[in-house]
């Protein structure tokens, strides 16, 4: 009886909050195909301790909540905020920078989702420069991605699968495998990115 006892004692509550937390650095480390290691280096913070938060076996303090939240290029604020009920309609504006997600020399991308919502869902604008490539580890088992060609011509490569797209082109594929979005024109691509996670 006394194991018994002392096993339920050993089960922890799950936390809604710390819940969400948990899955939300998970989500965001694997979007930017970053292993536990680099997200470690970015933060400050252990790997150990990195581990045990996402798996939600750790309540992180306000100080490594915030040097997380640094390394996404994140305000706390944005990155702990919880959906409100009172937001019927949240619009992002065509030049709100905190959007812009990446801007190099190869790819420019913009979260068209809100940045403070935990979601299945994402969508995102990807513009690709001539002979650019936006380049992606597996997400999470099971995730897709949807993609439409607004402008330009490209090539879609999904593990060994690979198609050629053009404007107005649709198409699915697994996002759960190492895969490839290519601009194949001499001009920019632009695409709408869909990302669903199962």
């Amino acid at each position: 009886m006394q194991r018994a006892t002392a096993k339920q004692k050993s089960v922890p509550e799950v936390d809604p909050i710390s819940g969400q937390l948990s899955l939300r650095v998970k989500r965001m480390r694997q979007e930017r195909a970053w292993s536990l290691d680099q997200l470690a280096t970015a933060s400050g913070v252990s790997k150990s301790m990195l581990s045990q938060i996402e798996r939600n076996q750790a309540n992180p303090t306000l100080a490594v909540t915030c040097k997380i939240a640094q390394a996404f290029n994140m305000s706390l604020a944005e990155f702990v905020e919880m959906p409100s009920a009172s937001s019927a309609i949240h619009v992002i504006r065509a030049d709100d920078r905190e959007h812009l997600y990446r801007s190099d020399e190869a790819v420019e991308i913009r979260t068209l989702s809100p940045l403070n919502l935990e979601k299945d869902v994402e969508f995102y604008q990807v513009r690709l420069k001539p002979g650019g490539a936006l380049k992606s580890a597996a997400h999470f088992k099971g995730t897709r991605e949807f993609l439409t060609v607004e402008q330009g011509k490209v090539r879609i490569e999904s593990s060994s699968d690979s198609a050629e797209l053009s404007k107005g082109d649709s198409t699915t594929y697994r996002a759960d495998v190492p895969h490839v979005i290519e601009n194949l024109g001499k001009g920019e691509a632009t695409v709408f990115l869909v990302v669903i996670y199962q």
